[in-house]
């Protein structure tokens, strides 16, 4: 093998070690984002059912205050009829002592049903809870790990850069050149193989002189397709 190809090989290997590197800083980021967006979820079924236990208490207040003044209500109306003096007057008001009596029934009903309905909210309000708290803890384990991920990815990064840097040194400036704008234009494969006559870039078959020359060693052969730079 040529010793242009050589170091050209071992200069591919470091830029696709950057290429991989890159790719990776960017995903990283995305990542600790899905990890955040698994919560919503979870965090939606927590406000859910704060806001369902919310509202039942309020109803219970409502209720509540319903039954408070309906029963001064009925305290005024017993008084009155205690007081009265008329018939058509005592009947009247014990009709409607009798019906605030059946409401103030109801109401209490619908209390009652309100506070057994107020622990079932309260026991899925924990559930949800529970539930936030484990995505919680993997979550932020998750995005603990893509930090130190990416930490490290950036450290790499420089290393390899470095070492790319000094082997560039000594490759000729027109081999690196034309290297450099393979490696842009061929998605970071700009040196491949020619095994059994055929690119393995562009995967065309060879042509018998491209396949001599590259045979010969003599000099930095590319295939007359893609113009990927040949090796065996």
């Amino acid at each position: 093998m040529l010793a242009e190809i050589e170091s050209l090989l071992v200069l591919q290997d470091r830029d696709q070690r950057i290429l991989k590197l890159e790719a990776d800083l960017k995903r990283i980021p995305i990542d600790q984002e899905r990890a955040k967006e698994r919560l919503a979820n979870d965090l939606e079924s927590v406000a859910k059912a704060k806001l369902a236990v919310q509202e039942n208490e309020v109803a219970i207040k409502n209720i509540e205050l319903d039954i408070g003044t309906r029963k001064a209500t009925l305290t005024r109306l017993k008084t009155q009829q205690y007081e009265t003096k008329k018939n058509d007057e005592f009947t009247a008001l014990g009709n409607e002592i009798e019906r605030y009596n059946e409401q103030i029934d109801d109401y209490e009903t619908q209390e009652l049903e309100l506070m057994e309905k107020a622990d079932e909210l309260r026991a899925l309000q924990k559930k949800a809870e529970d539930a936030l708290a484990i995505t919680q803890g993997m979550v932020d384990e998750e995005i603990a790990s893509l930090g130190s991920q990416l930490e490290e990815n950036n450290k790499r990064l420089a290393e390899v850069k470095a070492e790319r840097a000094k082997l560039a040194e000594n490759i000729d400036d027109d081999q690196l050149s034309l290297y450099d704008r393979l490696m842009k234009s061929k998605g970071g494969d700009a040196i491949v193989s020619a095994e059994k006559s055929q690119c393995s870039g562009c995967h065309m078959k060879l042509v018998p002189a491209t396949m001599i020359s590259v045979q010969s060693e003599k000099e930095v052969t590319q295939c007359e397709n893609c113009g990927r730079i040949l090796y065996l």
